[in-house]
């Protein structure tokens, strides 16, 4: 089978968690029966995490107008024309893109099904409303219409699929929450070494974030929290571990104002050992969401064997809450989460023995490797639905 990923960026270290998700399916589609095609920009391309990818092609486009919140890639068409007839089915990630209005067109001429995989990019926040609600009446609507399936990693994503489109057919929206590249995580690690690098105490206590400094991610809830906490404990500290998409100027200042500059650590985007050993050394991952398709960052730290907390209403809630993984509050509750992450710091124990039991359970049942045939369980009935009904 040859399946076409298509996603505007390949680089974790910009684009985050949608390129990591995508570039840990291919790998491990390399060792089934099916053939990826990643189609992508040239904008930020990482050159050393496509190398890792050997039974994986690449189609890299020139990209323009990326740095203004646009992606053009004015020669995807031709190539697309020429390429979609030969794929049994083509795997949008994200939603409104430029790239995957071309990809809708050419899988509808040539009858190629497709699927659509949003990553929480379905509803309109506070940003470009506008132009999102034109790009939905234009195609949007008719995209998620005529896709064989929507695929959402949580019933937080099946809602937000459903409010674009109350019309969308309940049962086309499959849940399928991430698998987790377990393989990363057997070798973690001694305990110490990012303290040492960043000068952090043995003793002092360790509370992260990972993940792109945005607004949507909420850490001036965690920032404030803090605060708080530091207030009442003088030994702990905060570390936020990702690169900038917008709002680390206002974290920064959000923290001198509140008093805990001095506390709080910005260490830039970090992977491989170095994103590992800042989640081996942390006593607590937090993920503050506003809105979260699922609990991708908090649940390699349970791989890691350190206890999470996440906001409850979200997917990320949702995937906690299933599998008994960690804490969740509600957001914006200050005092809340600040009692929480003090109560974990205080039952340490007791946290760390949840967190042990969810790691056992994720290795067991949710690694990518035992679950990848359910990504191509979704292609093989779009295949079949196509071939029966047309697109």
């Amino acid at each position: 089978m040859k399946v076409c990923h298509a996603f505007i960026f390949f680089s974790i270290k910009f684009a985050g968690g949608t390129s990591d998700l995508m570039y840990k399916i291919c790998k491990a589609q390399e060792k089934t029966n099916i053939k990826p095609v990643v189609y992508t920009g040239d904008y930020n391309f990482d050159n050393n995490l496509a190398g890792k990818l050997r039974g994986t092609d690449f189609r890299i486009f020139k990209s323009i107008w990326d740095s203004i919140g646009f992606s053009i890639m004015p020669k995807l068409s031709r190539m697309a024309d020429k390429e979609v007839p030969s794929f049994d089915i083509v795997h949008m990630h994200v939603f409104r893109t430029y790239q995957n209005v071309i990809l809708y067109k050419k899988c509808i001429k040539h009858n190629i099904p497709y699927v659509i995989d949003a990553h929480g990019a379905v509803p309109y926040y506070n940003k470009k409303v506008f132009i999102k609600k034109v790009f939905d009446f234009l195609w949007g609507r008719k995209m998620l219409r005529d896709a064989k399936f929507l695929i959402a990693e949580t019933n937080v994503g099946v809602e937000e699929y459903l409010g674009i489109d109350p019309t969308i057919r309940k049962e086309k929206i499959k849940v399928l929450s991430p698998p987790f590249d377990t393989d990363e995580f057997l070798n973690l690690p001694e305990r110490g070494k990012f303290r040492e690098e960043f000068n952090i105490g043995s003793k002092e206590e360790v509370i992260s974030f990972l993940g792109r400094v945005h607004y949507i991610k909420g850490n001036d809830f965690l920032i404030k929290a803090f605060s708080k906490l530091s207030a009442r404990r003088n030994n702990v500290r905060l570390v936020i571990i990702g690169s900038d998409d917008g709002d680390m100027e206002y974290c920064k200042q959000l923290s001198n104002n509140l008093g805990v500059g001095d506390k709080v650590l910005f260490t830039g985007f970090l992977e491989g050992d170095k994103k590992l050993s800042a989640l081996v050394d942390s006593d607590i991952v937090a993920q503050m969401s506003r809105s979260e398709q699922g609990a991708w960052a908090p649940m390699e730290a349970v791989l890691c064997k350190t206890p999470i907390v996440v906001t409850r209403n979200t997917g990320a809630g949702e995937d906690v809450l299933r599998l008994d993984a960690g804490y969740t509050v509600n957001f914006n509750e200050v005092d809340k989460l600040t009692d929480k992450l003090e109560w974990i710091l205080d039952n340490y124990d007791m946290a760390k023995e949840k967190t042990t039991l969810a790691k056992a359970y994720i290795e067991k049942n949710l690694s990518m490797n035992s679950r990848i045939h359910e990504y191509t369980e979704i292609y093989n009935e779009s295949i079949d639905k196509s071939l029966h009904t047309g697109n």
